[in-house]
């Protein structure tokens, strides 16, 4: 019988998508029902939303590109210092290698023959050490990149999403009702979707996503209605 095994490889991409679609889902949904609070017109609603969405993918984008670029840099900055530790006190780093062996149950003599079978390939060493002793992954060269599309385009498409009840109802209260309903269908089909991947109970991870999304989008009308009244 054939053992499959069934692990995620594909986390930054799903970890961008999730906080580009995720945000896109909320602020814009909120923005919206705040101004149908406030408004008494479509078209104030829409511009104003997709002014939102626009700012937030660029923002969103710029803010996935320099995490990208920074967990680079990090990267390169560590890997060059273990080069030179390597180079300058084996004998140390020899001992840190053993001291990694060791937390896997392996006994002295077992911990120096990989020692000094790892020793002989000072690339293999180098990553070794970067993987094992920092924790570090080496990331994708076009990390920066990858990040800000997926999270730019994510974020787009989900604040899209609640925005369409406004181009065919005839005012923001109405187009908050049908809005309401897509969004809520969306986040938590979203959340549905995201738990399954990652091994959460769907159902649980569904309803999560879905009460802060809602959650939110309450917050921002109600503010909107006081300040409405009060002004």
């Amino acid at each position: 019988m054939t053992h499959v095994e069934n692990h995620l490889k594909s986390s930054d991409f799903l970890t961008d998508m999730v906080i580009g679609m995720s945000d896109g889902l909320t602020v814009p949904f909120a923005l919206a029902a705040g101004l149908s609070g406030a408004v008494h017109s479509n078209d104030v609603v829409i511009t104003a939303g997709i002014a939102e969405i626009v700012a937030g993918c660029i923002a969103m984008g710029l803010g996935g590109y320099l995490a990208g670029k920074t967990e680079l840099e990090h990267y390169q900055s560590e890997l060059k210092r273990e080069y030179e530790e390597v180079e300058n006190v084996p004998e140390k780093e020899l001992e840190e290698v053993k001291e990694v062996f060791a937390e896997y149950g392996i006994d002295e003599a077992g911990q120096t023959l990989l020692a000094n079978q790892l020793a002989k390939d000072k690339t293999k060493w180098v990553h070794f050490m970067m993987k094992f002793e920092l924790g570090l992954e080496e990331p994708h060269p076009k990390r920066a990149q990858n990040s800000a599309l997926t999270i730019g385009i994510a974020y787009f498409v989900g604040g899209l999403l609640p925005l369409t009840a406004y181009f065919f109802t005839a005012t923001p209260k109405e187009g908050l009702v049908i809005s309401a309903i897509i969004t809520t269908i969306c986040l938590f089909v979203f959340g549905y979707f995201k738990s399954k991947i990652t091994g959460q109970p769907p159902i649980k991870g569904g309803l999560k996503v879905t009460a802060i999304g809602l959650i939110a989008a309450a917050a921002a009308y109600f503010v909107a209605v006081g300040f409405d009244r009060f002004l």
